[in-house]
């Protein structure tokens, strides 16, 4: 099994607070933990008599059941927890639920959850591990992690590239844990999007050897950058309507066949999922050559292995 003396801490909350060597050792973890999914028997004993459960207060199929299986293959035991028809619904606050579920002898909480700052809420709360698998629009680390796993399979490293991240910026949680990690490990992020969805303040985000730039014309950009990583727009987080039409938004953020042609030839594309295949990327190009997309599910597995497994064997 892989040695955990650089990694101490029993919770993964964000990626902001994480050093480089952190990150990488993660993503060098997850490398050990890549070739199981390729044996005939894809399971080993890392976490056999663990139990985890997966407590997701918002939808989710890529996050959830890739944690399931991640924990599964692990051979830990994994209860799946949804707030329809629990306590929650009849209004048991998210500490008592959280503490009910400690309670039973469980090893790790993988937390969803619509409030930005409810993983770290629990993490505070209880003594078990604390996975964030999103909180609100604040952070997902477990995605960032793997999209920052996705890139350096693809390219060798990560220092030294341009990668965009385009669409809905404001409302992303993907996009701050993609923009932490990415700077810390020396690429340059170019965030892409209308001035509704993208505000200034981004820019002071950068931190370590990386930088960040805040960019309203995609058309500018798009020829000079390694990486595309489209967004989503998240209509459920917006509080008002932050752009005219989703025909317009196409128009100008989306990533069409046009555009496509003026990017680098071996341009890297990304999205995190779900898709909303023609509004912010083309049905070809999501599923051609260039992209990624089916990557980032296949190695969000080995990623969130390594992460359970680091957390779990933390003091």
């Amino acid at each position: 099994m892989p040695q955990t003396t650089s990694w101490t801490s029993k919770h993964l909350l964000d990626l902001e607070s994480l050093t480089a060597e952190q990150i990488a050792f993660v993503l060098d973890t997850a490398d050990t933990f890549a070739e199981v999914s390729t044996r005939s028997v894809k399971k080993v004993p890392a976490l056999r008599g663990k139990v985890v459960v997966n407590a997701f207060f918002e939808d989710s199929t890529r996050t959830r059941t890739s944690f399931a299986l991640a924990a599964s293959r692990l051979s830990a035991d994994v209860i799946d927890f949804s707030e329809k028809g629990s306590s929650v619904s009849k209004g048991e606050t998210l500490i008592d639920t959280a503490r009910n579920i400690e309670a039973m002898g469980i090893d790790a909480i993988i937390i969803r959850h619509q409030a930005a700052g409810s993983a770290a809420l629990l993490a505070r709360t209880v003594k078990c591990s604390v996975i964030n698998a999103g909180d609100g629009a604040h952070e997902h680390p477990t995605q960032g992690l793997l999209d920052l796993y996705t890139i350096r399979k693809r390219f060798g490293r990560v220092e030294g590239l341009k990668v965009a991240i385009v669409g809905d910026i404001a409302n992303s949680r993907v996009a701050r844990s993609d923009l932490w990690g990415l700077t810390r490990l020396g690429a340059e992020v170019i965030l892409v999007g209308p001035p509704t969805l993208l505000p200034r303040a981004f820019e002071r985000l950068a931190t370590g050897p990386g930088r960040v730039r805040v960019v309203h014309d995609f058309d500018a950009v798009c020829g000079e950058v390694d990486v595309i990583n489209m967004l989503r727009v998240q209509n459920e987080r917006m509080k008002s309507a932050q752009f005219p039409t989703v025909r317009e938004f196409t128009r100008w953020f989306g990533l069409t066949w046009d555009r496509f042609q003026r990017c680098k030839p071996d341009v890297f594309v990304m999205h995190p999922g779900p898709m909303n295949r023609g509004v912010e990327i083309h049905n070809e190009i999501a599923d051609g050559p260039n992209s990624g997309i089916l990557k980032q599910v296949e190695y969000g597995l080995a990623v969130r292995m390594a992460v359970l497994y680091l957390t779990m064997q933390a003091e």
